[in-house]
């Protein structure tokens, strides 16, 4: 019997590996998410389109929309990205190869880059022209106006969406951390200072001044959640309020959506970013691919989604041979971008503190004075705002075309480190309303402090490190202090402490401070740097052999 056990065990371990699917238990209290808790909320009916069943795809995408994105018989393609041009074509570049290619699916590291372009941001997008091999790619503008199209070990440069395009790589500069799962599925998103937050696939935050300079990698451990999971296919983009992160598990084919700041220290949202079902009409039939990997997002005026374009195949990879039925494409999928809302109350609330104030702005096609379901709406943090609570909607009032809400402060449970509170509710049609501000008492342009590895040196008998700190953030910082610790017999030891004056931003000062000696001469140790700015606190952690005589 346990021989039988075992081998219906080994047999269900390979039946996963070669179905490329696990399945993730979510965490009980999901179950208590309403409506518009969880990011996968977001996704709305695809726009109608030419219906067929006469093209390739198993039945769990027929019919489907074969003008929505791009595909057709001569290839099968994969990850993309959409930029609009001036003139209001949008410009879809993505990768793919011959639908006769003998490795079938598994030619994808031969991809090549084709420029297609359609007059809708749906499609059907049409090719326009080569630029060359590459996989994964990410389209950008750097700060100096030029388009940049990333590929796993290079990228490509042109003065416009049309080309001509120089080949290049980007540097990398690791700055003495490890690289987190290497340096492929990179994303990029502009701060607001023209430069660029770039994440790597592994979760690590890297800073480049320009977008095309080098980049800095300034973390050293990763942004995604702490849980299991085959973690790939990040991507990240910042709106009016914040930076947004999503992560796909590509075994277990559930993505996680992330919030922040500064794009360098992020909280994990409730509930799935996305699985497989998303895609789906508007008479609710699904397109049911059975994988959705490589999302990119396209943004409007104000940096928010407004919707989502994915690579997919119908089938499992290993099934896609040359010439056959199967095969993939890129899909584009809208998205509710939510409404925008500005915090009027000047004061974190406090025990004392009666209500609180939003605007929400009205827009083209939406009317705050009259679209809005109000008994239906929360405010508050989104820890609690999607499980359904939050403060409720005391007052309104008009303010021009706007309109300004008041809320009770029972509920809210927003504390000094909230950066985004949330408003969660319905139009009077039924569809969900969302939206988040920020909130006048957070600085959000902060400083963002980073140190090299200590430069430790003996001299008149004394032990000093010298430690490079260098500011990544988009503001001189405040005074702070550093301390560096030494782990010896499983205890934490402070063996050098300073203070630090202000660093402009992108500037670096060395800092020289005297160091406890207790090392032998030789031995490898770990140490762990603090600097604590304001209310921000870095931490470095490394291995290094002090350079004793």
């Amino acid at each position: 019997m346990k021989k039988l056990l075992s081998l219906l065990l080994f047999i269900t371990i390979i039946n996963d590996v070669n179905a490329q699917i696990t399945e993730r238990p979510r965490p009980e209290s999901w179950k208590q998410l309403v409506k518009g808790g969880a990011f996968k909320d977001r996704f709305l009916a695809m726009p109608d389109g030419k219906l067929s069943s006469d093209t390739w795809g198993a039945k769990n995408v027929l019919p489907r929309y074969v003008d929505n994105g791009i595909e057709d018989r001569q290839r099968s393609y994969w990850c993309g990205d959409i930029i609009q041009s001036k003139d209001n074509l949008y410009h879809l570049y993505v990768v793919g190869w011959k639908e006769s290619a003998p490795k079938g699916h598994f030619e994808w590291p031969k991809s090549i880059i084709y420029h297609a372009t359609a007059k809708s941001s749906f499609g059907p997008f049409v090719i326009k022209d080569t630029i060359g091999y590459g996989h994964n790619v990410d389209a950008f503008r750097a700060k100096n106006g030029k388009l940049v199209l990333y590929a796993i070990d290079k990228n490509y440069v042109a003065d416009n969406e049309n080309g001509p395009w120089t080949a290049g790589k980007f540097n990398f500069d690791k700055r003495d951390r490890p690289i987190i799962e290497g340096l492929s599925n990179l994303t990029f998103a502009q701060r607001t200072d023209g430069s660029y937050l770039m994440v790597c696939r592994g979760g690590g935050s890297w800073i480049s001044e320009s977008g095309l300079s080098t980049y800095y990698q300034i973390s050293n451990k990763t942004a995604y959640p702490n849980i299991k999971g085959e973690f790939e296919d990040p991507v990240i983009w910042r709106d009016h309020v914040q930076y947004n992160l999503i992560v796909n598990d590509w075994l277990g084919r559930i993505a996680y959506y992330l919030r922040s700041k500064d794009g360098v220290n992020w909280i994990t949202e409730a509930g799935e970013a996305y699985v497989p079902g998303i895609s789906f009409h508007q008479d609710g039939s699904v397109e049911s691919w059975f994988k959705y990997e490589r999302m990119r997002v396209f943004q409007d005026q104000y940096g928010r989604a407004t919707q989502a374009n994915f690579a997919v195949i119908d089938a499992q990879k290993e099934e896609d041979f040359a010439n056959d039925n199967h095969s993939s494409k890129n899909i584009v999928i809208p998205l509710n971008p939510g409404v925008l809302i500005t915090m009027l109350t000047k004061t974190l609330p406090d025990a004392k503190t009666k209500n609180i104030r939003i605007k929400v702005k009205a827009e083209k096609g939406f009317n705050p004075q009259t679209d809005i379901d109000l008994k239906s709406l929360r405010f508050g943090s989104s820890e609690v705002v999607n499980f359904g609570k939050g403060a409720q909607v005391i007052s309104t009032e008009k303010s021009g075309n706007d309109l300004v809400i008041t809320f009770s402060t029972i509920g809210l449970a927003l504390t000094k480190d909230e950066f985004a509170p949330k408003l969660l509710g319905k139009y009077r049609s039924g569809k969900m309303l969302f939206g988040y501000t920020r909130v006048p008492w957070v600085k959000y342009d902060e400083a963002i402090l980073s140190a090299r590895k200590p430069d430790f040196k003996v001299g008149l008998g004394k032990l000093t490190a010298a430690i490079n700190i260098e500011n990544f953030g988009l503001s001189t910082s405040q005074p702070g202090r550093i301390e560096l610790y030494v782990s010896i017999n499983q205890q934490e030891k402070l063996i050098a402490k300073g203070d630090i004056p202000p660093i402009a931003k992108y500037a670096n000062m060395i800092k020289t401070i005297a160091a406890a000696n207790t090392f032998q001469k030789g031995q490898n140790y770990d140490f762990t740097l603090y600097i604590i700015n304001g209310t921000n606190r870095s931490v470095f952690n490394f291995k290094a052999i002090p350079n004793l005589p």
